[in-house]
C-alpha cells in the first residue's frame, strides 16, 4: 500500500513511495501528527543519485520488521535535500553537531517541535564496523524519548542554543586586503597533493572553486604554481575515473586519493563547475586538452541532461540494475571483442587489465599522456588519437545498449542558473553556434517557468515549479542572466538580472542581523532560519549575492549594492583568511572587492564584423573580474559604462576602464588586447576595496 509520498513530484521522494514504512514528505500533516500523538519525528533526508541512499532502503525502508519499528514509535519524514536545502542545512548542522561528521542518508531524530536530539547518517541493518544496526539505534531513540524524557530535552536544549547563536547579528571581522588573499592562497596551497592534484587524501572532491580562486590568485600576483595547481589538478581529475571517458562529464567525487574510483552519479552543478573552470583554464594557458574537456562536458550536458522545455535536469544516478557503476565498467574481454586489432592500444591507453580495478572490472582512465602511449607502441601521437576517438565511439555505442541510470528530471531553479552562466560564458570563448542556442533556451526556460513577479521558484517537474525559492536560487539566476546579457548584449537580461537582485535584498536580507539568510522572509517558519556561509559542493547563497551585487553594482553605478556586498565581506574577512577552504567562491568576490573591476565598453553594430572581432579578442583573455557591456551608438544607453562613448572611424570601438579612469579608445584587436592584459597586470596594486 503506497505511504503519503505517492503524490510527490521529487524524484528521491517517489524511489520510497511503495516502502512498507509510513513516510510523510515535510508538512503541517506530519508535524502536526507528531505533536497530537506526542510521537518523536524520525527524519530521513537524501537525494536520488546517492548510493548510500539506497543501499538502506534497501536494507532496512523496505524490510518489513523495520518498517513495523518506525511506524510503531515514529512520525516518519522524507525530505529530498536537493528540494529542501533549508531543511537539509538546518539538520546537518545539528548532526556535525552532535557527530563530528555529516553527511547522506541523514537520519535525524526530532521531539515533536522539530528540535533534534540525535541523529547519524548511514545506519547498516545489523552492528558492523563499529557502527550499531539500525533497529538497535530506533529501539535506543524511542527509549531515550518515552523514558528518559529529561535527557531528549536536555539534548534538544543545547542544539536550540546553537541555533540562536547562529542568529546574532554580524560585526565586521577584519580588513578585505590583500593580506588576506595571500594568507588564503599560503593555506590552500599548503594543502596541495603535489603527485595527485587536488588536496588531501581520500575520499578526493573536485573543489572547483578554492581551483577557480587560485587560478585568479596567478592573474594578479604571477604566482606560477597556484596556475599549476589549478591545471594540473583539473587534468588528473580529467584523465581519471572521475571522468567519463567515452560520454564526457564527471562524476560527483573519488573514494581514492589519485581519482581512480569514483561515486558515480553525475550531479549538473559539478559539471557547470567544472566546465566553467575549464573555461577559465583555457583562456589563461590555451592549451586544447583543457578545451577538448570542456567542450565534452557541456555536450553531455545538453545530450543528456537538457529537457525539451529548456531546462536542465538535475543528476544521473550511481547504480543500474542494482549495482554501482555497472553501467560505466567493462571487461578486458568485451574490449577485446568489441575493438578487435584497436583493443591492444586502446587497453594501454584507457588502463584496462584483466583484474580490472574495480570488483575485477575496469574503470575507464588515462594513466599517461597520450604522447608516451603512442611512443611506447611505436606509433605518431595523430594515429593514435584517430584509433582512440574511433573506439570512444565503438565503446560508447555499445554501451548505450546497457541499461542506463536513472535520471533525475527535477529541474532546480540554482543549478540551472549555474548551467546557464556556464553555458553563455562557453559559448563566448569557444564560439560555438550550439553552446549559444542552449544558453538562451535555458534562459528563455527559466523566466518563462521559474520566474513570477521576480520571486523564483525552487523546483519544475512535469509542467510545474513549485517551493520557493533561496536565496541561492534568486542570485545564481540573476548571475545566469548577467552571463546572457555578456553574450548576447540584450539589456533584456541585465534587467532581468537587476530585478532579481532587488528582489532578493527585499526578501532574504535581515536589518537585524546585517545578514543574508537562505530562506526568504515569507517563507516556512522551522525551528531557525538557515543562514550557510560556506561554499560547499556549490556556492553558498551568500557568496553567490555577494558576487551579483558586485557586479550589477559595478555594471549600474549603483552604490548600495557595492556598499551591501562589501560589509558582508568585511564580517566574513577572518574566516576567509583563517578557513580559505571552505569559502573558495566568495574568495573571489573579495578578489574583485580588492582589487576592482576591469571594465570594457564595446561600441558599434553587434553584427559588424569590427563588433565581432573586438568582441572575440575580449573573450581571448582571462579576466576575473570582467564587467562587459555593449551598444549600438546614437541609442539611449541605460548602462551607465556606456553613456557618451561613439565609435572611431566609423568601427566598433573598445573602451578599458579601470578605477574610474578609461584608456584611450581602441579599434583594432591587437590594441584591445594589450590593454586588457595591462589593466589585469595593473591590479598588482594594492588597492582599497570599494566603500
Amino acid at each position: 500500500m503506497p505511504n503519503h509520498l505517492a503524490g510527490q513530484t521529487s524524484p528521491y521522494l517517489l524511489q520510497h513511495a511503495g516502502n512498507p514504512v509510513d513516510w510523510y514528505p515535510w508538512g503541517p500533516e506530519a508535524l502536526e501528527l507528531a505533536r497530537r500523538e506526542d510521537r518523536p519525528i524520525l527524519l530521513s533526508i537524501g537525494y536520488s543519485a546517492c548510493h548510500w541512499c539506497h543501499v538502506m532502503e534497501r536494507e532496512s525502508f523496505t524490510d518489513e520488521a523495520t518498517a513495523r519499528l518506525m511506524n510503531e514509535h515514529f512520525v516518519s519524514i522524507k525530505v529530498d535535500r536537493e528540494e529542501r536545502p533549508d531543511i537539509d542545512a538546518i539538520y546537518m548542522s545539528a548532526v556535525q553537531a552532535m557527530t563530528g561528521h555529516g553527511g547522506w542518508p541523514m537520519t535525524v531524530f526530532l521531539t515533536p517541535e522539530g528540535v533534534p536530539f540525535y541523529g547519524g547518517t548511514y545506519f547498516p541493518p545489523e552492528d558492523r564496523q563499529g557502527m550499531p544496526a539500525f533497529s538497535r539505534v530506533l529501539r535506543a531513540a524511542a527509549t531515550a524519548f518515552t523514558e528518559r524524557r529529561q535527557d531528549v530535552e536536555h539534548a534538544a536544549t543545547g542544539i536550540r542554543q546553537m541555533y540562536e547563536r547562529a542568529q546574532q547579528a554580524m560585526q565586521p571581522s577584519g580588513s578585505i586586503t590583500p593580506s588576506l588573499l595571500k594568507r588564503a592562497y599560503d593555506s590552500i596551497a599548503n594543502g596541495y597533493d603535489a603527485i595527485h592534484g587536488g588536496f588531501g587524501t581520500a575520499p578526493k572532491f573536485p573543489q572547483t572553486m578554492v581551483l577557480d580562486f587560485l587560478l585568479r590568485y596567478w592573474r594578479r600576483t604571477g604566482t606560477e604554481q597556484a596556475l599549476q595547481i589549478a591545471e594540473y589538478s583539473f587534468l588528473a581529475m580529467a584523465h581519471g575515473g572521475m571522468y567519463d571517458q567515452l560520454g564526457g562529464g564527471f562524476h560527483r567525487y573519488t573514494v581514492d586519493e589519485a581519482w581512480r574510483i569514483p561515486h558515480f552519479e553525475k550531479m549538473l552543478y559539478d559539471n557547470a563547475l567544472l566546465a566553467r573552470l575549464g573555461t577559465h583554464l583555457f583562456q589563461a594557458t590555451r592549451n586544447p586538452e583543457i578545451q577538448r574537456i570542456t567542450e565534452s562536458t557541456v555536450d553531455w550536458v545538453a545530450r543528456e541532461m537538457f529537457s525539451p522545455e529548456g531546462g536542465f535536469y538535475s543528476a544521473l544516478d550511481a547504480d543500474s540494475e542494482g549495482e554501482e557503476g555497472r553501467f560505466y565498467l567493462w571487461s578486458e574481454e568485451q574490449l577485446d571483442a568489441l575493438l578487435g586489432p584497436d583493443a591492444a592500444v586502446a587497453k594501454r591507453y584507457w588502463g584496462v587489465s584483466a583484474n580490472g580495478n574495480f570488483a575485477g572490472r575496469n574503470i575507464l582512465h588515462v594513466p599517461a599522456p597520450i604522447e608516451e602511449v603512442a611512443a611506447g607502441v611505436g606509433m605518431q601521437t595523430e594515429a593514435l588519437e584517430q584509433i582512440i576517438a574511433r573506439d570512444t565511439g565503438v565503446l560508447a555505442e555499445a554501451r548505450a545498449g546497457r541499461i542506463w541510470p536513472a535520471r533525475d528530471e527535477k529541474v532546480l531553479a540554482c543549478w540551472n542558473g549555474l548551467m546557464l552562466r556556464t553555458l553563455a560564458e562557453v559559448a563566448r570563448v569557444f564560439g560555438r553556434k550550439t553552446d549559444r542556442e542552449h544558453a538562451l533556451a535555458s534562459g528563455a526556460f527559466l523566466f518563462r517557468e521559474m520566474v513570477r513577479d521576480d520571486r523564483v521558484l525552487r523546483s519544475y517537474r512535469r509542467g510545474a515549479a513549485r517551493i520557493p525559492g533561496y536565496l541561492e536560487d534568486y542570485a545564481a539566476v540573476g548571475l545566469g542572466a548577467l552571463a546572457l546579457y555578456e553574450l548576447t548584449f540584450d539589456y533584456d537580461w541585465a534587467e532581468r538580472a537587476a530585478r532579481l537582485a532587488r528582489s532578493m535584498l527585499s526578501w532574504f536580507w535581515s536589518e537585524s542581523a546585517h545578514a543574508f539568510f537562505d530562506t526568504a522572509s515569507d517563507q516556512d517558519t522551522l525551528i531557525t532560519r538557515p543562514r550557510e556561509v560556506t561554499d560547499n559542493a556549490t556556492p553558498a547563497g551568500t557568496s553567490l549575492a555577494v558576487e551579483l551585487l558586485l557586479r550589477l553594482g559595478d555594471l549600474l553605478d549603483d552604490d548600495g549594492m557595492r556598499q551591501r556586498a562589501t560589509w558582508v565581506l568585511q564580517t566574513m574577512a577572518e574566516p576567509l583568511a583563517r578557513y580559505p577552504a571552505a569559502f573558495g567562491h566568495l574568495l573571489g568576490q573579495a578578489d574583485m572587492a580588492i582589487h576592482g573591476a576591469v571594465e570594457v565598453a564595446l561600441v558599434g553594430e553587434p553584427a559588424s564584423p569590427t563588433f565581432s572581432q573586438l568582441d572575440r579578442e575580449v573573450a581571448a583573455h582571462y579576466l576575473p573580474t570582467l564587467i562587459l557591456a555593449a551598444g549600438a551608438p546614437h541609442e539611449p544607453q541605460p548602462i551607465p559604462l556606456l553613456r557618451g562613448r561613439s565609435m572611431r572611424d566609423a568601427r566598433a570601438t573598445a573602451y578599458v576602464c579601470r578605477h574610474y579612469s578609461c584608456e584611450a579608445p581602441v579599434t583594432a584587436p591587437e590594441s584591445l588586447g594589450m590593454l586588457l592584459e595591462q589593466a589585469v597586470r595593473l591590479h598588482d596594486e594594492s588597492t582599497p576595496p570599494a566603500p
